[in-house]
């Protein structure tokens, strides 16, 4: 749902890039129906997707990797400890950025995430369980409810994300 909610917020404010997901159990699934459903009320075609596992490969070509829990961010620090810099949980980028301000119409995102990231303090991504100030819930085996609570909470963190990080129109 993250992916296909950023992708529409990046097109939305006229950014191309790419976007893709991955997560740490095997891939090869199918999106769940209640996902499926959940980004068709919002207009957005999940039925194609097929998860990916989580791979150095795709941490090394990314510019940046937003994960939903901690737990991903480690394992991305595992995978290449030097993406650590450019890697977050998504509620911790938002609200970092939101702290920093957002990007500079003419300057570089790495240099944004360097901004957003000073003093960042990584013990915090630590622990086990979830952690609602850093953590989006995940809504796998839960009911539809559970998946449009976490919809709506995406659209929210990634809309935001995205009006920091996009550069605006040149005028």
């Amino acid at each position: 749902m993250a992916e296909a909610l950023l992708r529409h917020h990046l097109a939305s404010a006229g950014v191309e890039a790419s976007v893709s997901s991955a997560g740490l159990h095997p891939g090869g699934r199918p999106a769940t129906q209640h996902g499926v459903a959940c980004m068709a009320a919002r207009g957005l075609d999940l039925s194609g997707h097929v998860s990916r596992q989580l791979a150095r490969e795709l941490v090394d070509a990314a510019d940046l990797v937003i994960a939903m829990a901690r737990e991903h961010v480690r394992e991305v620090a595992v995978l290449d400890p030097d993406a650590l810099a450019r890697t977050f949980t998504l509620k911790e980028l938002v609200a970092l950025g939101e702290r920093t301000g957002p990007r500079e119409a003419d300057g570089p995102l790495d240099a944004w995430l360097r901004r957003a990231g000073q003093g960042r303090d990584t013990k915090r991504l630590l622990g086990v369980g979830h952690d609602p100030e850093l953590d989006v819930e995940d809504p796998i085996g839960r009911d539809r409810t559970a998946y449009e609570a976490t919809a709506e909470e995406l659209d929210d963190l990634l809309g935001r994300l995205v009006t920091l990080i996009a550069k605006e129109p040149s005028t």
